[in-house]
């Protein structure tokens, strides 16, 4: 999933003062309570014009989203879960000089896509840095963390994933998914993909084969990048009564 376009609105960088989110959020200026808060509404309502009024025409974000991408990219998400609804909490704010603000955000996402034959239910828990300018528009954005997860089918499996949030380049890693049920005789099929997080690998389909798996789990051994990136990496696990895809995103630092 793309975090540019999951996690819109989310930013920023921590301060040091303590405090929870209602408190931080309370505290922050007027200004920027505004822009979350109506940002938020617009994008929770699919207006696409009205949320892109909050996005410098200069956007650009870690991912290499810029403005015209980032609004594309929107417009096909919306098609696809038409009924997609975001919240976007405030973490901490910082002054960046006079009428700008470095903010830092979670936003949870959920949304439904109705096929033929399945509904899939789409959550997102994405935290990130974001740079307001003195407009009042997100001028640049980076994620932090990233979780997406895709379920469908009448009772899909429980997933246990164990992954490094960061890694160095060049590391060796373990990514291990381990269905909580027991099998109790029945069949899982599953796979582990790795993907670039970029604009262009948003909605690129590519063919995967699933393995049948006897363990009850997906046990893997990854390398990063020998260069600093952040990479996609999902599981997914298939069993008769549902499916469910869980991306996870890696920053390599």
């Amino acid at each position: 999933m793309a975090s540019a376009a999951l996690g819109l609105g989310a930013g920023a960088i921590a301060p040091s003062v303590q405090a929870n989110s209602t408190e931080i959020a309370q505290a922050a200026p007027a200004e920027v309570q505004r822009v979350l808060s109506e940002l938020e509404a617009a994008a929770s309502d699919r207006n696409l014009d009205a949320t892109m009024a909050f996005y410098s025409e200069s956007f650009s974000s870690d991912t290499g989203f810029d403005y015209a991408q980032l609004r594309q990219t929107l417009e096909t998400l919306w098609q696809q879960y038409p009924d997609i609804t975001y919240d976007i909490e405030l973490l901490s704010w910082q002054a960046d000089g006079p009428g700008r603000y470095r903010l830092e955000t979670r936003t949870t996402v959920t949304g439904t896509q109705t096929r033929p034959d399945r509904t899939l239910t789409l959550t997102a828990d994405i935290t990130s840095r974001q740079r307001l300018d003195e407009a009042g528009q997100i001028a640049y954005q980076e994620i932090l963390s990233e979780t997406s997860r895709l379920v469908t089918g009448t009772n899909p499996p429980t997933l246990q994933v164990q992954l490094p949030a960061t890694l160095t380049p060049g590391q060796t890693y373990s990514f291990d998914t381990i269905v909580v049920e027991p099998l109790e005789g029945r069949s899982l099929m599953g796979v582990a993909v790795e993907e670039g997080v970029t604009a262009t690998d948003f909605f690129e389909p590519r063919p995967v084969v699933f393995d049948l798996l006897s363990s009850g789990g997906l046990y893997k051994t990854g390398t990063a990048p020998a260069e600093p990136d952040s990479r996609w990496v999902s599981t997914v696990v298939i069993r008769e009564d549902g499916m469910v895809v869980e991306t996870r995103r890696v920053r390599v630092e």
